[in-house]
C-alpha cells in the first residue's frame, strides 16, 4: 500500500511539473541547435551597419523614417563592466554614443553630445516626440554608472552597491548631428533599470529587471519562475531644469508580480504597453493608467526562447485579407549559454526573432489565439546575441510576397544587421 501511495505521489508530481519544466528547458534552449530553415540565405539582402557596437535597443521613429539607438564605442569594456549581465569587474570609464540609422542608406550617423561628457554605459532607450516642437524628440537612455562610493570604501564595502544606474534625458532636433543633454534622473527605486516607456518628457516608466544586483539570489530570480521579485516603476519629474539627478524626482511602483521585467515596447494604441519576461519567454500586453500611474496586464503571449525588447509593426500596406501587423521580438538561441559567455569577448551567442499576430479576437478586443512564426535565426555567425528586432516596411511589388527590412541588434553584438524578410 505504501509503495502504491508513493508511486501515486510521484506520478502526480511528474504530471504537475513536466509542463513547466519542459517549457523552461525549451526557452533556455537546452536541447536546441541552429536550424537551416530560417537562417540567413545567400539570396537574401543583408547589411551590416557600421559603427553600431553593442546597441542593446532600437526605436523606429516613423515621422522621420529613422531608427534611433544608443551604442558602445568599443567592444571589450562591456565584458568587464555591464551590471545587467552581472559583469562588475570595474569600474570602466566608457562613454557610449547615440546614433541615427537611415533604413534607406543603411548608414549610421553618430550624434555629437552637447553639455555631456559621460561616462555613458548604454542599455535601453526611449524616443518621444517633443510636444512643443514636432521637428524634435526627447531621447531617454539607461546609464549603468559605477558607484564610486563602493570603489573608494575599501575592502569592507560589501553592503554598498557596485552600480549607481540612472536615466539620462537628451533632446535632439531632427536632421541635425547633435544631441543636447537635458538632465540626469536618479531615485532609490531605480535599482536595476533596463528599459523605458515615456508618456511625456516629465513622466515615464522604467523596468527593474532584477531585485538583486548580483549573487546567489539573483541567480534564483533567473532560474525559478516563482521568483517574481522585479518590478516596473513610474517616474514623475517636477522639472526638466535640474542640475542634480535626484532633485524633483517622484517615484512609485507601478507593477509587481512578474518575473524578470525586462524590455518595454509601444503597442497598437497609445495606452498599450508591451512588457517582456526575458528569461521566461513571455510577452505581456498591459495598459497604462495615467491617473493611478499603475499598469494592468491584459494578456500574455509565450515564445520558445528568451525574448527582450518588444516592438509593434503596423503594416502600412495591410488589406482586409493580408495584414502583416504584429509584434516582433528578439531572443537568444541558447540563453542557457549566457552564464558562461557573458564575460567572454570570444563567445558565441545565437539569435532568434519572432513575429506574432492575433488570429482571432474576443468582442472586447482580448486575443484568444496567436499566430507565431520564427522569421530569423542565426547561430552567432552574423550577429552575436539579439535583444531588439524591428521591421521597416518595403513597398510591395505587384504579384510578389510582402517584405520588410528586419533590423536586429544585441547587447554584445558587434553591429546592427538588416536582412530582408518575407511577411
Amino acid at each position: 500500500m505504501g509503495s502504491l501511495l508513493n508511486l501515486a505521489i510521484l506520478t502526480i508530481l511528474v504530471a504537475t511539473l513536466y509542463g513547466p519544466v519542459h517549457r523552461q528547458l525549451t526557452v533556455l534552449g537546452v536541447l536546441r541547435k541552429a536550424t537551416d530553415e530560417v537562417r540567413l540565405a545567400e539570396q537574401q539582402a543583408f547589411h551590416r551597419i557600421e559603427d553600431t557596437m553593442q546597441c542593446e535597443d532600437l526605436h523606429y521613429y516613423t515621422p522621420s523614417h529613422k531608427i534611433f539607438t544608443a551604442c558602445e564605442d568599443s567592444v571589450l569594456p562591456r565584458f568587464k563592466w555591464f551590471p545587467p549581465l552581472g559583469n562588475f569587474e570595474g569600474p570602466v570609464d566608457s562613454t557610449g554614443s547615440i546614433h541615427v540609422i537611415d533604413p534607406r542608406t543603411m548608414k549610421s550617423t553618430r550624434l555629437a553630445f552637447e553639455n555631456f561628457a559621460g561616462p555613458l554605459v548604454t542599455h535601453g532607450i526611449e524616443v518621444l516626440e517633443d510636444p512643443d516642437s514636432p521637428d524634435a524628440v526627447y531621447i531617454f537612455v539607461v546609464n549603468h554608472l559605477p558607484n564610486m562610493v563602493y570603489y573608494h570604501a575599501g575592502p569592507h564595502s560589501q553592503a554598498i552597491p557596485k552600480a549607481r544606474s540612472q536615466i539620462e534625458l537628451f533632446h535632439h532636433v531632427l536632421g541635425t548631428n547633435t544631441v543636447r543633454h537635458v538632465r540626469s534622473i536618479r531615485h532609490s527605486l531605480i535599482v536595476t533599470p533596463n528599459d523605458i516607456i515615456a508618456e511625456s518628457p516629465l513622466s515615464f516608466y522604467v523596468t527593474n529587471d532584477h531585485f538583486y544586483r548580483e549573487g546567489f539570489k539573483r541567480h534564483i530570480e533567473d532560474l525559478f519562475p516563482v521568483a517574481k521579485w522585479s518590478n516596473i516603476v513610474h517616474i514623475q519629474l517636477d522639472s526638466l531644469e535640474s542640475e542634480q539627478a535626484e532633485t524633483g524626482v517622484d517615484a512609485k511602483v507601478a507593477l509587481t508580480g512578474l518575473q524578470n521585467n525586462n524590455g518595454l515596447g509601444h503597442g497598437q494604441s497609445k495606452s498599450e504597453l508591451l512588457i517582456s519576461n526575458a528569461i521566461g519567454g513571455i510577452m505581456y500586453r498591459g495598459r497604462m493608467n495615467p491617473e493611478t500611474r499603475n499598469i494592468s496586464i491584459v494578456d500574455e503571449v509565450h515564445f520558445d526562447s528568451s525574448i527582450d525588447n518588444p516592438s509593434y509593426y503596423a503594416d502600412p500596406y495591410r488589406t482586409s485579407s493580408d495584414d502583416a501587423s504584429g509584434y516582433v521580438l528578439a531572443g537568444l538561441l541558447r540563453s542557457i549559454d549566457l552564464a558562461k559567455t557573458h564575460a567572454n569577448p570570444n563567445g558565441k551567442d545565437g539569435a532568434m526573432v519572432w513575429h506574432t499576430r492575433p488570429k482571432a479576437a474576443k468582442e472586447e478586443g482580448g486575443v484568444v489565439e496567436w499566430e507565431t512564426r520564427l522569421i530569423f535565426e542565426d547561430d552567432g555567425a552574423n550577429i552575436r546575441s539579439s535583444s531588439t528586432a524591428l521591421l521597416v516596411p518595403i513597398e510591395p511589388k505587384p504579384q510578389e510576397k510582402k517584405k520588410a527590412w528586419l533590423f536586429v541588434t544585441g547587447f554584445i553584438s558587434e553591429s546592427v544587421i538588416a536582412v530582408e524578410v518575407s511577411l
